[in-house]
């Protein structure tokens, strides 16, 4: 016998709640685009974006270190904003420093400055400008703090930051186009634009949550948000395809019974699903570390968010859009060689 969360005969009037949840899902999403205003909070935009300079280093064993000690060093030498993270527990000694500009009249510009006397070339200055900033934040540290081993040193030019911006936002584009095809054959045109509807906005409600928290964005964040679209939309098919199962045999019976009846159906799976995912983030997010971290939290957002949205959302929309262009009672007409879901 299956294992089932919810019993069987559940009757949850998830379509009354729609208007409420609408509600809820604009006002996330107004507020969300609030903050990402400059004048407000903004979009922050980590260094695979914005360029910059990452550096990884592990200090000899005995040196008493930490991250304001480091912060506070290199601030010193006229980094601006620095970030310092350290890799792995609390005794750890290895740290992840990033930095992306310097004050003018500070002694890391200076250096650079002199660095570049008799350079020629964008690219080429753009290099040694990066190595010479390196070079004097690591002689601070070493003169101030202690020795170290450089582990490694990333550098990311504002070209290639944008051109990275530009791909992300090129792949989550193709990727709802790619949903919108594949749901419109697979079921009707008619069911595609909740599917899609139902993956932006997680995204969008995901992507807001950050920019309130002050999250910054780089590529792990937009490898969460692919995932969080796979996510979503294979919950949303799931229940899609109860719905269709649910309409040809009951063609006679009203279209807002038929859909709460199946999401109802499909309640047990969708919450056990969305349990053990959590889990699994939550031991990531605790255990994982620093580096995996924001790809954790936006997951667990995102997984949340999307289970939410499966429900309250795909579901009422394909509900607008059945009755308004389907007559309410069609069965929907059926892609070739597409077989009923086994029933979870």
């Amino acid at each position: 016998m299956p294992f089932e969360l919810v019993p069987p005969g559940t009757r949850i009037n998830f379509l009354g709640q729609r208007r409420i949840c609408l509600a809820l899902s604009v006002a996330l999403i107004v507020l969300g685009g609030i903050c990402a205003l400059p004048s407000v909070k903004g979009v922050k935009v980590g260094l695979d974006f914005a360029g910059g300079t990452e550096v990884q280093l592990l200090f000899d064993a005995g040196v008493a270190v930490d991250e304001s000690r480091i912060r506070n060093v290199i601030a010193d030498q006229g980094f601006e904003d620095p970030q310092v993270v350290r890799f792995g527990e609390a005794g750890s000694a290895e740290f992840n420093i990033k930095f992306n500009s310097v004050a003018e009249d500070s002694v890391a510009a200076e250096a650079v400055r002199l660095a570049q006397k008799g350079e020629d070339g964008e690219a080429d200055a753009s290099g040694l400008e990066a190595n010479t900033q390196v070079l004097v934040l690591e002689n601070a540290l070493r003169e101030q703090i202690g020795g170290f081993t450089e582990q490694r040193v990333e550098y990311v030019g504002p070209r290639v930051g944008a051109e990275l911006r530009e791909d992300g936002a090129k792949a989550l584009l193709l990727s709802a186009l790619a949903i919108l095809a594949y749901v419109a054959f697979r079921f009707s045109s008619r069911f595609a634009p909740g599917a899609v509807v139902a993956v932006v906005h997680d995204l969008t409600i995901t992507a807001g949550i950050l920019v309130m928290i002050g999250e910054e964005f780089d590529l792990r964040i937009l490898a969460a948000m692919l995932a969080i679209l796979g996510y979503s939309l294979n919950d949303t098919i799931i229940i899609y395809d109860r719905i269709r199962e649910n309409m040809e045999l009951r063609t006679t019976a009203d279209l807002e019974e038929v859909l709460n009846d199946s999401v109802n159906q499909t309640l047990s799976r969708t919450v056990l699903t969305s349990i053990t995912t959590v889990l699994a983030l939550l031991s990531l997010y605790l255990l994982g570390g620093e580096v995996i971290r924001p790809f954790a939290m936006t997951m667990l957002i995102g997984v949340l968010v999307g289970t939410y949205s499966s429900v309250f959302i795909a579901s009422p929309l394909l509900l607008a859009l059945e009755t308004r262009y389907g007559g309410g009672k069609q069965a929907p007409k059926q892609g070739p060689g597409v077989n009923k879901a086994a029933r979870v």
